[in-house]
């Protein structure tokens, strides 16, 4: 029955990770969750209190990636192969981005320099756990921070990324859904964040924290004078995240074609990005494809405890050929081309318009790598698939409960509306629970129940075969401290 919870004894939905905020919402210390490590020293961030995280695999791939002749499935990602369960990941940066292969510098894979992997340990305290992290400061950009915690993981094709700042007060979040293979969603694990951090360098340091003051809503001309710096620097901020997200597939691609004569399925391989960045009261997103953020809010007014005032909103764009909007856009970008959509997919091969990769629907070259009935025949006017993000920034009021991030494999099964009644009913009842593992437990009873099966049996049809009941599904629970509605919650690891 949906709301049901389970406790899981088969260990399949046994994947999630979480982080709590060291202070509640009096300033406080909160009390430590199992497997993460408390700072009683660095200030609280008062934009969220708490985030979960869940995966369920249903795609088979393979143990390692061979992208960048191995390099990145060797030296960066074992900790990932772990489709079962997040775990932590090598010392961030994991990489220097001038050592990253970059197109416009004509960069050698070669000269990709890697840090050595971390070593995993035991189930019960490494699988679970973020770990603290020393970031270099190369700048005054406010995402350099003297420490950092991170966390991320693997599930099938989906590719998972958290890191979080309480000193500078932001939180990164990233969803990879990746598809026709896991390369992609490998390149932008092991390289976006750090490609991110790189870009922020080029902010403006002297606008990077110049947000109104209450002080001064007393001077009309000041108060304005910093409103228009204030929105300056969000759109500084979405700038950025879209110029990062533009190098990375301009890296992406030139490595393909270096590499296709030995790896022509390359060519097909992309992935779905969902981005969200949170610093101060801002809420920024990124996404490519249909992944999902969702944010749970209050209607202004009203008695906050109660559920049914509660709405979900969609803060992201679904890049569908469903999409009216999207598919619109897609027959008029390709006027001289009468079947652009075939099947209900772009070009017959895929049902997103916007992805990461798949340079064989961007490049007639790369199509070419392809043989047989594999190529896409009557490529007339590439590019099909675009690269071009939707952006949006929400700024967090007191109304603002939660926010759900998840790839599509969430939302087959379960609506806006019905995860966000979930969450919220579920971390009403549960204040130390992990919100995201239900959501995941919920959408297998959901999925199972559709094919005919008990729980235990769909969760014991092997992945690749449990590919035609479900998707891979990762989520994402982040808890916004705003009031003190949230001050206290906390995930259980």
């Amino acid at each position: 029955m949906l709301g049901e919870d389970i406790n899981d004894s088969e260990g399949e939905i046994k994947v999630s990770f979480g982080y709590q905020c060291n202070g509640g919402g009096d300033g406080t210390p909160s009390g430590a969750v199992k497997g993460v490590e408390s700072r009683s020293d660095i200030p609280r961030n008062g934009s969220f209190s708490c985030l979960s995280g869940a995966a369920l695999s249903a795609n088979a791939t393979l143990a390692n990636t061979n992208i960048c002749n191995g390099l990145i499935g060797s030296d960066i990602l074992p900790s990932l192969d772990s489709p079962n369960s997040f775990r932590r990941v090598p010392s961030s940066p994991s990489l220097s981005r001038l050592d990253i292969l970059s197109s416009s510098l004509q960069s050698s894979m070669s000269n990709l320099s890697c840090s050595p992997p971390s070593p995993v340990g035991s189930y019960e305290t490494d699988s679970y756990m973020l770990k603290t992290m020393s970031v270099p400061t190369r700048s005054d950009s406010f995402l350099n921070a003297v420490e950092v915690q991170v966390a991320g993981g693997a599930a099938g094709e989906d590719r998972v990324q958290a890191v979080c700042s309480e000193e500078n007060e932001w939180l990164f979040c990233a969803i990879y859904d990746g598809f026709n293979g896991r390369d992609a969603a490998d390149f932008l694990a092991g390289t976006l964040y750090e490609t991110i951090m790189f870009n922020f360098n080029l902010l403006d340091s002297e606008s990077k924290q110049y947000v109104p003051s209450i002080d001064a809503a007393s001077d009309e001309s000041l108060y304005s004078e910093m409103e228009v710096s204030s929105r300056s620097f969000r759109n500084g901020v979405l700038d950025i995240l879209h110029r990062a997200l533009s190098q990375a597939e301009n890296d992406f691609l030139y490595m393909v074609e270096q590499e296709m004569e030995d790896r022509p399925d390359l060519v097909s391989v992309g992935s779905c990005v969902l981005v969200m960045l949170l610093h101060g009261n801002n809420l920024y997103t990124l996404n490519l494809g249909d992944s999902r953020a969702v944010l749970a809010t209050f209607d202004e007014g009203n008695d906050m405890d109660q559920s049914g005032r509660l709405k979900a909103i969609q803060l992201t764009d679904s890049h569908t050929v469903d999409n009216e909007l999207e598919r619109t856009r897609l027959l008029s970008e390709h006027p001289d081309d009468s079947m652009p959509v075939i099947a209900g997919k772009v070009k017959g091969k895929l049902k997103v318009t916007r992805a990461f990769g798949v340079g064989y629907l961007k490049k007639e070259k790369l199509n070419d790598a392809l043989m047989g009935i594999l190529r896409v025949r009557n490529l007339i006017s590439p590019p099909y698939i675009s690269t071009e993000p939707s952006l949006n920034v929400h700024e967090i009021s007191k109304s603002d409960h939660f926010v759900i991030i998840g790839s599509d494999g969430l939302f087959d099964f379960l609506s806006n509306e019905e995860a966000v009644k979930l969450v919220h009913s579920y971390i009403s009842s549960n204040p130390s629970g992990d919100p995201a593992k239900f959501l995941v437990e919920q959408l297998v009873i959901k999925a199972a129940h559709s094919a005919g099966f008990s729980k235990g049996e769909l969760l014991n049809i092997p992945a690749g075969r449990r590919r035609k009941y479900h998707d891979d599904v990762t989520v994402i629970v982040i808890i916004l401290g705003t009031n003190h509605r949230t001050s206290k919650a906390s995930t259980s690891i």
